[in-house]
């Protein structure tokens, strides 16, 4: 039931009460209009993030509807703050900055050599000044994207530090938190995975072949931390990045001392386990539509690209669906693209590794069904990122609309309690300042609500005493 404050004060009227009293002759008039439960939550469902999140405050009932996986999936596929999006983290001189783009765009019919040209939106810059980021060349350095949450092995907490430490950051929001330091053997990689059953978020960290380091793992949480001892049965090197998919990270490793014998390393998040798979190839690891994909590069030559894909249709029994395709763009002549990640209808998603100022940046959707391929160039990433003349390396991550846990904004209002994990706060960007006036203006709507409650209960008493003064009134008049 819904009811609405009729109150005179100016400074009431900014609150958004869910009680409705009127004063008409001393006397308290309630005025209430009942709406039907899923009438409320398809209203709710429309609505951004963190609105949700502020209605979970309303009561018990209120915070047990809006968090039951029912409403979840409605949010998901009502709200337009909840659609899918491509992100972009570019790196210039130890600093990164973090854009994001809505994946659907205008609809195509058929290839065609003309691009569209979007301006994705700014979100901020990371670290904080005073602190770096290690550059990608530095043996040490990883990154990873999990549920909306970057991972960085290490960064530079000052000019003085010789050995930096790992930190999970929220690319939209600017929290962020560092972890314990860990002491490495030359080269070795960590990896970044979010567990959907227990949401917790873990970073494995895979020693040095040849060294003296044990494998370890840490559970990021608001307590205490710490890295804890785990085997691998399977000796191997890294060979590239991470992926987390419904749980599990899955990343490319070699067996030999001369990047011939490969292996897809496959990391239970909740259970700590492994698992591999034998490709019999080197193959890029990517999230196709919630599954696990293999793409297999067979030739990249002018303007041409012939690929396989192999999606994972049943774990148990290593079942794949095969494909091969072959895209062709005259900008595949002059620039490096790869395969970043599939879309949530479906179409490839091509993206440049490297971004230059006044240099045309793009990424391309291959639709597989229409076997169609549209070219996007991206605009404005040099009015906040800055000029740059040497060329900036672009990481793209594509959100999965498989998943409930899939972009930043959501992550406090799917029960992951963020700032009390991302406990730092640094305020760089234009949504980072939105941020901290919603934060204030929350806290003076929780002023006002405590002292509108505390009005009603004098307004309570007032009319009690009212109540009672009529009712010696009337014994007066019957004893007369």
């Amino acid at each position: 039931m819904l009811k609405k404050t009729l109150i005179n004060s100016p400074k009431r009227r900014r609150c958004s009460s869910v009680s409705a009293v009127g004063n008409v002759a001393n006397r308290s008039i309630m005025v209430s209009v009942s709406l039907p439960k899923e009438l409320i939550l398809e209203i709710l469902s429309r609505l951004p993030a963190k609105s949700v999140k502020r209605f979970h405050c309303v009561s018990k009932q209120w915070s047990s509807m809006l968090s039951r996986p029912h409403f979840t999936e409605l949010f998901l596929t009502r709200s337009s703050s909840a659609q899918p999006r491509l992100l972009f983290a570019i790196e210039k001189r130890n600093q990164w900055s973090f854009f994001s783009l809505p994946q659907h765009l205008t609809p195509y019919e058929k290839s065609s050599s003309l691009s569209l040209v979007v301006t994705p939106e700014f979100h901020m810059k990371f670290p904080p000044d005073g602190m770096q980021i290690y550059p990608r060349h530095d043996r040490r350095f990883s990154c990873g994207y999990a549920s909306g949450l970057m991972y960085f092995y290490g960064m530079w907490i000052n000019e003085r530090a010789y050995d930096g430490v790992p930190v999970i950051c929220n690319p939209i929001t600017g929290r962020y938190a560092t972890l314990p330091f860990l002491e490495r053997y030359r080269k070795a990689f960590s990896f970044f995975g979010f567990d959907p059953i227990d949401k917790q978020y873990k970073v494995l960290f895979m020693a040095y072949p040849s060294g003296p380091d044990p494998h370890r793992v840490l559970t990021f949480g608001a307590g205490e931390m710490s890295w804890r001892k785990i085997d691998c049965s399977v000796r191997h090197d890294i060979a590239s990045d991470g992926i987390c998919i419904d749980g599990v990270v899955y990343y490319v490793g070699d067996t030999s001392e001369f990047m011939t014998a490969f292996v897809v390393v496959c990391f239970d998040v909740r259970s700590e386990t492994f698992s591999f798979i034998y490709p019999g190839s080197y193959c890029e690891v990517i999230n196709y539509k919630g599954k696990l994909g293999l793409i297999f590069y067979d030739d990249y030559a002018d303007d041409a690209i012939e690929l396989r894909l192999w999606v994972l249709e049943d774990k148990e029994k290593m079942e794949w669906s095969k494909y091969a395709y072959k895209l062709r763009d005259d900008k595949f002549l002059a620039n490096y693209v790869s395969i970043v990640g599939v879309s949530a209808a479906g179409e490839i998603v091509l993206s440049m590794a490297d971004y230059m100022s006044k240099q045309q940046f793009y990424v391309f959707y291959f639709n597989p069904e229409r076997n169609t391929l549209q070219c996007v160039e991206i605009q404005g990433f040099e009015e906040y990122h800055g000029v740059f003349d040497k060329r900036s390396r672009v990481r793209v991550f594509v959100d999965d609309c498989s998943s409930f846990y899939r972009f930043a904004d959501h992550v406090e209002y799917l029960n992951v309690d963020e700032p009390k994990l991302l406990k730092s706060k640094i305020y760089d960007g234009p949504n980072a300042k939105v941020e901290e006036e919603e934060e204030e203006e929350e806290e003076e709507e929780e002023e006002e609500e405590e002292e509108e409650e505390e009005d009603e209960d004098e307004d309570e008493d007032e009319d009690e005493d009212e109540d009672e003064e009529e009712e010696d009134e009337d014994e007066d008049e019957e004893e007369e």
